[in-house]
């Protein structure tokens, strides 16, 4: 009796998760209320309350189900530990990109995160915790780069910092596109082949330019006024 107790439980909650999927997509989580989730999903308001506490937690269990791309295994893998962390960097993002062009829900849930919310009153909570995700993400590929700089894989002038967010800026990019238009990009062919776009062109980075220190002329004088040099006149 326990174990079917538990079971019903367990499909009551994906029955609701379901159901908010569904109408988050169709009219975005600011026009969604807890009332139309429950009639979405065939239960009452009470039962909505017993597995959430707000429609917040509710939206997070949602994209949890899903796992977020900066959340999955590929990025909590640290590069710079890895043996080849230029490898580790691309295994990185590779991984978060195969995720979600090979996964049709992932792709509706993240299209409900990107496009159909607005991140204010009870969503802010929602903001600061993709905040953090995202941060942690940026770091761990930060440190790969700083790694891969040190062995001599990447160019020793390269700011670790700024690339990092290039690339990151760039996965966010392509998951974008993905989900708004999943046929404009190949990356569900070879994802890998568009980031290695980007990896080739770190890796032919010229060094920067060493300055030379620029030198003052000293002009030795003896207290006099140099003589001018007399101005030929043309003929």
């Amino acid at each position: 009796m326990v174990r079917r107790t538990k079971d019903e439980a367990f499909e009551t909650r994906s029955q609701i998760l379901d159901a908010a999927e569904r109408v988050f997509s169709e009219r975005g989580v600011s026009r969604t209320s807890l009332t139309d989730i429950a009639e979405a999903a065939k239960v009452t308001r009470g039962a909505i309350y017993w597995h959430f506490e707000d429609k917040a937690e509710l939206f997070c269990e949602m994209v949890a189900r899903v796992t977020m791309p900066m959340e999955d295994a590929p990025c909590q893998v640290n590069p710079a530990l890895d043996a080849d962390p230029l490898a580790a960097v691309r295994g990185m993002l590779v991984g978060i990109l195969e995720r979600t062009s090979g996964d049709a829900q992932a792709r509706r849930v993240f299209h409900i995160v990107f496009n159909k919310c607005e991140y204010v009153d009870e969503m802010q909570a929602v903001w600061q915790r993709f905040r953090e995700m995202q941060a942690g993400c940026l770091e761990r590929l930060e440190l790969g780069l700083v790694a891969a700089i040190a062995r001599g894989q990447l160019p020793a002038g390269l700011d670790a910092h700024a690339t990092a967010v290039g690339l990151h800026a760039l996965v966010n990019g392509l998951i974008s596109k993905l989900v708004m238009d999943p046929e404009a990009i190949p990356a569900a062919d070879d994802p890998g082949r568009l980031i290695d776009v980007f990896l080739d062109g770190l890796r032919n980075t010229p060094a920067p330019a060493r300055r030379l220190p620029v030198r003052k002329a000293v002009r030795k004088t003896s207290g006099k006024s140099a003589a001018r040099v007399p101005r030929r006149r043309a003929a």
